[in-house]
């Protein structure tokens, strides 16, 4: 296993530990919340650079990153929501881009098409971890910063549905069973 699937598996077992942290109530939690946080997604930026830098590039490097990305926004949003400290809708809205696009790119990678990460998802992770680091600290502004972070979120999201070539928005799949889907045939052409 590579040193960035490690630092990849360490993200996502330091969720837990993000959410015990937070969530019992302790005297400075929210800092200590915030320590456990910044260190998990400080790993998002270090395991690519290292799987690059050394060519360690995996598949299931390739699977795990995203999916540690937004286990450990939805973990913070989930229990911010639960504290009262984000409104549900926020985090629905933050949380629902993330759902959307990870559904758009599992389509077009059925289809063999890759959609880039665009300059919007990395100031996407940025405002999220920013924002949510500044509720967890208590910042007088982190409402806002909240705001500005599901702003860039949806702003993302409306960039990674552009990216995708217009065949994967309004192709029909074939129906289950007939020959084209069997034989794993991805999107027909629209009629």
């Amino acid at each position: 296993m590579t040193l960035a699937t490690l630092l990849t598996l360490g993200r996502i077992f330091l969720v837990p530990l993000f959410m015990t942290v937070l969530l019992l109530n302790l005297p400075y939690g929210g800092y200590a919340g915030a320590l456990v946080f910044t260190l998990a997604a400080a790993t998002d930026g270090l395991d690519g650079y290292l799987a690059r830098r050394r060519n360690e590039v995996t598949r299931l490097g390739a699977l795990l990153d995203p999916l540690a990305d937004k286990l450990l926004i939805s973990a913070a949003l989930v229990s911010l929501v639960q504290l009262r400290q984000v409104g549900a809708g926020v985090a629905v809205l933050i949380i629902g881009r993330e759902f959307a696009v990870t559904g758009l790119r599992l389509v077009a990678a059925a289809e063999g098409v890759v959609i880039p990460a665009s300059g919007w998802g990395k100031a996407k992770t940025l405002a999220q971890i920013v924002a949510v680091v500044a509720t967890l600290i208590q910042f007088p502004l982190a409402r806002q910063l909240m705001w500005v972070a599901a702003g860039i979120t949806v702003l993302s999201g409306v960039a990674y549905f552009a990216a995708a070539p217009l065949e994967l928005m309004v192709g029909r799949l074939p129906a289950a069973g007939s020959p084209a889907r069997s034989k794993g045939a991805g999107i027909a052409k629209p009629q």
